[in-house]
């Protein structure tokens, strides 16, 4: 990923993020994609209405696809409201479905949503990540590490 792309990811007006995922896995490998969205679905994202939460992705068919993401009905939306939590189409390569459907083979290995943003078109994308658990002890560390970032921070405004 490029500066460019990691500037316009950090100024889109939407960021949702999966924190847990953060704690619960290593991530090795990250891959960008686009999202196969309803009408009301994407005027829900803009307003900030989706979860990550309890999301991941897996391969049928050589697609790729989401399941658990929360996009909560949009407000305005009348009978052609869409299901709050339906699987929903990623757009990758072949040759990254490929790449993942070889890495997902190795045990311990899954395929988690970390990020949804609005990219400078408008579009939604969501950065997926190869992941490997986490044990009890590497979350302990985690922990410890985050509060030691913290204690740091307020040492260095205190001066």
């Amino acid at each position: 990923m490029n500066k460019e792309q990691e500037l316009l990811r950090k100024k889109s007006p939407v960021q949702i993020k999966n924190k847990k995922a953060a704690f619960d896995y290593f991530f090795v490998d990250t891959y960008t994609a686009g999202i196969v969205l309803t009408g009301t679905e994407i005027k829900s994202i803009r307003l900030g209405k989706a979860s990550l939460v309890d999301a991941f992705c897996y391969i049928h068919n050589g697609e790729i696809w989401v399941k658990g993401m929360n996009v909560s009905p949009y407000f305005y939306g009348s009978y052609n409201n869409h299901e709050a939590k339906r699987d929903r189409k990623l757009l990758l390569n072949k040759h990254e479905i490929h790449r993942l459907t070889e890495d997902t083979k190795a045990v311990g290995f899954t395929i988690v949503p970390t990020l949804v943003f609005l990219d400078a078109k408008g579009r939604a994308k969501i950065d997926i990540a190869l992941c490997r658990g986490k044990k009890e002890y590497d979350k302990r560390e985690t922990l410890k590490e985050k509060q030691d970032r913290r204690e740091m921070d307020r040492a260095m405004k205190h001066f």
